[in-house]
């Protein structure tokens, strides 16, 4: 009796392993992935690059209709701005309904930002980026990050608006994390290295009411519009990006 049930724990635990090794084949981990690629899965999920990790394809500057000649480093599959003259950039394509992740890299008492639904006037005519913003931030060497409300400037945060939950997974500076955020409807989500730290409604009571005490309070219909580019924000500090991916909801 005691032999066979050796056998029948063997057999479950080999049964387990071999179930495990088959998922990890079947979906690599991201640190054995090519840079700025798609597996399959996420080609069969509908994800596709939003950068290619070479050039400026599909991306311009806020300020012109071509990626920036300058402020903007293209290297070894990383896209650094480098906190001088490059000025924001923001993707030729808009989107709807999506989910949009990648991963950054901060450098000591940086600053910079993922931009969404954008405010079309500013952006076309003031060429300014004026929209909901994912917040990119050294939380613990940066002064903004004790200004706001309620820590609402901080890592993850919907910048003025919503602080990210105080359990946030960050990691260091110098080491990459991922941001994603999911957009469906009215409804966003921000994501910081797998867990959701901030949601809300775009539109809603609630929101709006965050919105006129905020600094976007006399911008009409804030983060409300109908489709939008992404943007990422050149706030005079080096930050770096890769594996930008974008799928449509």
């Amino acid at each position: 009796m005691k032999t066979n049930l050796t056998k029948i724990v063997a057999t479950t635990l080999i049964l387990s392993i071999a179930a495990y090794l088959s998922a990890m084949a079947a979906e690599p981990c991201s640190c054995c992935v090519e840079p700025n690629t798609l597996t399959d899965k996420e080609k069969t999920d509908g994800w596709k690059l939003l950068w290619d990790g070479k050039t400026g394809s599909g991306w311009k500057s806020i300020k012109a209709e071509a990626f920036p000649e300058k402020g903007w480093d293209i290297k070894d599959g990383v896209l650094t701005v480098l906190g001088k003259i490059g000025g924001d950039i923001l993707t030729v394509e808009k989107f709807s309904d999506f989910e949009l992740k990648l991963e950054f890299k901060l450098t000591k008492a940086a600053n910079s930002g993922i931009k969404y639904f954008l405010d079309e006037e500013a952006a076309t005519v003031k060429k300014t980026g004026l929209g909901p913003e994912y917040q990119i931030l050294d939380d613990a060497n940066h002064p903004d990050a004790t200004k706001g409300t309620a820590g609402n400037h901080t890592l993850g945060s919907l910048y003025d608006l919503i602080t990210a939950s105080a359990d946030k997974p960050a990691k260091p500076v110098g080491e990459w994390n991922e941001a994603r955020i999911v957009a469906k409807g009215k409804h966003v989500e921000h994501w910081l290295n797998g867990k959701k730290v901030v949601e809300f409604e775009r539109g809603s009571p609630e929101y709006r009411e965050l919105v006129a005490k905020s600094k976007y309070k006399n911008t009409k219909n804030f983060g409300e519009g109908a489709e939008t580019p992404i943007l990422l924000q050149d706030h005079n500090d080096p930050v770096s990006y890769k594996n930008i991916k974008i799928r449509k909801l």
